[in-house]
């Protein structure tokens, strides 16, 4: 059996950073990934989705990405099942991240020099 998923795209925000009353820490990420293909009005659409990092990359992500960098995760879908009031359920997935490459420089736009200022 195999439970894999692999998405690249950018950071919709800042990685936000929880630390569990166990002293575990936990980062929320958004990734804003492109499809493939383009919808019937010739623009690509582009999904949001949502991605958990546990422990040591929650370290890693929070010192080393924020909004706009591009990363690559390879992770697991993990299901949540919700009772809610009359008898009613709600499944929801989650991506929990088990690996990520940085695939763009955090400070990629500090690195643009000033065309005027070169010709000075």
């Amino acid at each position: 059996m195999l439970n894999q998923v692999v998405l690249v795209g950018r950071l919709t925000h800042d990685p936000e950073i929880k630390i569990l009353e166990d002293g575990r820490k936990v980062a929320d990420i958004a990734l804003a990934v492109q499809r493939p293909f383009k919808n019937v009005d010739g623009q690509y659409d582009t999904d949001f989705i949502r991605i958990t990092v546990w422990e040591g990359l929650a370290t890693a992500i929070e010192s080393y990405a924020n909004k706009g960098v591009m990363i690559a995760v390879k992770g697991r879908l993990q299901c949540w099942k919700y009772e809610l009031p009359d008898e009613k359920r709600l499944s929801m997935l989650e991506v929990v991240a088990e690996r990520i490459s940085y695939l763009s420089s955090p400070h990629r736009n500090d690195l643009k020099v000033d065309k005027e200022s070169s010709e000075k």
